[in-house]
């Protein structure tokens, strides 16, 4: 098979993703408060200091009981007094009740919850089961949940929304995580428009800015955006500043073998080391990643992605996002689904990404390829909700099975 994706040397997708892999060094840590650490990811294994619930307690509004067996209807109890949750009481029952709310410790003596549903309530001091009860209905335990010396958390987990609230409620305030990289992105080019003349004249507006922008602001993280001259000079004196200050400098553009494509030689001359260049991909085949050992044995690392919008996008969602996790001590490859191609897809011989709709056809996943697929346009994200993996060298037919990563 001939063409461009014919070319030699070339590495494949899950090469490339190695590599990042490997070589990328884990940032330092730091301790934050645990409301300000989502999306972070652990740098220690997290314990319970303590049990939950905390104290035994009720289930549910309604009434605690002192009895040594079950409760058969129309039994009848005094009621003694009332607890509500949060409130220290040292009553104690012998064969009586004590009303009850939801998270109450459970006072000594009682054995057993009646919810509010099944009581009769007689008068002021007597109560009436209408239905029969076991015995411990609606306790809850202390440490049935989590007991002290629980593992928790692991390291390595990034912490989402529901493991903040778990955490939380086991009474964990700070954690220690990774540190966010500094990110600077630099995108090249002069034909960047500013306005409408300058389109008018011949330049594109530019959509890698915003693209990357609104990606890491998804991730929530800060980064810089920086323009760039396509001129070696500007170029090296930006990498050069960058490259001291920042763990990782994105770049757009400015990777391949034109006239005016300096990122490569210009980070080679100030002594980045080379990963990889170029990946048997489409769209996104001038790939360039470097890292640049400090004088302190830190590194900076360089991600060169082509010009094109949607080898922009797709080097995001795939390399940017492994990368920075590897940074944060997550090394893992992406988390590809398994997907039926719902038509038939020509060979070609690099592997692929193509933007597609997935969606549930009978409890099976399904995914759809969508028009316009060329690197330099993008509408289609307005129905993509999956980039779809289809190998290099392989024509495709309706029914077969395919990889694809969800997108947001």
């Amino acid at each position: 098979m001939s063409g461009c994706g014919a070319e030699h040397g070339l590495i494949t997708v899950d090469q490339a993703l190695e590599l990042i892999l490997q070589h990328t060094q884990v940032l330092a840590t730091e301790r934050l408060k645990l409301n300000q650490a989502l999306n972070r990811y652990l740098a220690e294994d997290i314990y319970s200091g303590i049990n939950l619930p905390l104290f035994s307690q009720s289930a549910v509004d309604g009434y605690a009981l002192c009895t040594q067996s079950a409760i058969e209807p129309e039994r009848e109890f005094h009621l003694i007094g009332e607890i509500r949750a949060g409130q220290k009481d040292e009553i104690e029952l012998a064969g009586q009740a004590v009303r009850i709310f939801t998270g109450a410790k459970i006072p000594l003596g009682a054995t057993t919850v009646a919810r509010q549903e099944i009581i009769q309530v007689i008068d002021s001091s007597r109560i009436k089961i209408t239905e029969q009860l076991k015995i411990h209905a609606d306790i809850r335990d202390v440490g049935e949940e989590i007991s002290v010396g629980q593992l928790l958390a692991n390291k390595g987990q990034q912490l989402s929304i529901g493991a903040i609230a778990s955490l939380s409620m086991a009474g964990i305030n700070t954690v220690e995580v990774f540190q966010y990289p500094k990110v600077a992105v630099v995108i090249t080019g002069d034909e960047v428009a500013e306005s409408i003349e300058d389109f008018v004249a011949g330049k594109i507006f530019d959509a890698n800015g915003p693209l990357i922008e609104a990606w890491f602001q998804q991730v929530g993280q800060q980064v810089e955006i920086f323009h760039v001259a396509d001129t070696e000079a500007a170029v090296r004196n930006l990498i050069q500043e960058l490259s001291a200050s920042h763990d990782l400098i994105l770049t757009t553009g400015g990777v391949s073998v034109g006239d005016y494509d300096f990122i490569r030689p210009v980070a080679l001359n100030l002594g980045f080391e080379q990963i990889f260049w170029k990946v048997k991909q489409k769209p996104g085949k001038p790939m360039f990643f470097a890292q640049l050992q400090r004088d302190d044995s830190s590194h900076c690392y360089l991600l060169g992605l082509p010009g094109n919008p949607a080898a922009v996008y797709v080097g995001m969602q795939i390399y940017t996002a492994t990368l920075l996790n590897a940074l944060q001590g997550h090394k893992s490859q992406p988390n590809w689904f398994n997907a039926v191609l719902t038509h038939d897809l020509k060979i070609d011989a690099r592997e692929r990404f193509l933007r597609m709709s997935a969606s549930f056809e009978q409890s099976v996943l399904r995914v759809k390829s969508l028009s316009k697929q060329q690197s330099h346009m993008l509408s289609n994200l307005m129905q993509a909700n999956c980039l779809v993996r289809i190998p290099a060298g392989e024509s495709l037919k309706e029914g077969d099975l395919v990889q694809g990563l969800f997108i947001h």
